[in-house]
């Protein structure tokens, strides 16, 4: 084996959330950019959506390549969209809770836990 090769095995469960962040901040950017107007290149709010849109687009790709920071990053994400719910109906807050709880059981479980941390996990 070359010393630079992984052979960790990626979670399915790291793949499907990591898939749907990708696809969620992108979707999210080409939705709200359509809001931009060069009359207003400056809209404060178009700048802060768009970050917040590109933190789930680089936290669903670094965890495909087992950064554990992009873990965290991602449940950084939806943190901030479980608390920015609460400004809305609580149908938001009901759903952005769920996928909450969705992400932190498919990013911290055991076998997710040890692809982050660069080990293998012996099979169960």
């Amino acid at each position: 084996m070359k010393s630079g090769q992984d052979t960790r095995k990626r979670p399915l469960t790291v793949i499907i959330v990591s898939c749907l962040l990708i696809a969620a901040g992108a979707t999210g950017l080409v939705y709200h950019l359509s809001d931009f107007r060069m009359s207003k290149p400056f809209q404060s709010e178009i700048v802060w959506i768009s970050l917040v849109r590109l933190l789930a687009i680089v936290s669903g790709v670094f965890m495909l390549f087992g950064k554990n920071w992009a873990r965290w990053l991602a449940l950084a994400w939806i943190t901030f969209h479980v608390v920015i719910s609460f400004y809305h109906s609580f149908q938001q807050v009901l759903i952005h809770g769920l996928i909450f709880a969705l992400i932190v059981y498919c990013l911290y479980r055991p076998k997710a836990g040890a692809y982050f941390s660069g080990r293998e996990e012996a099979s169960v």
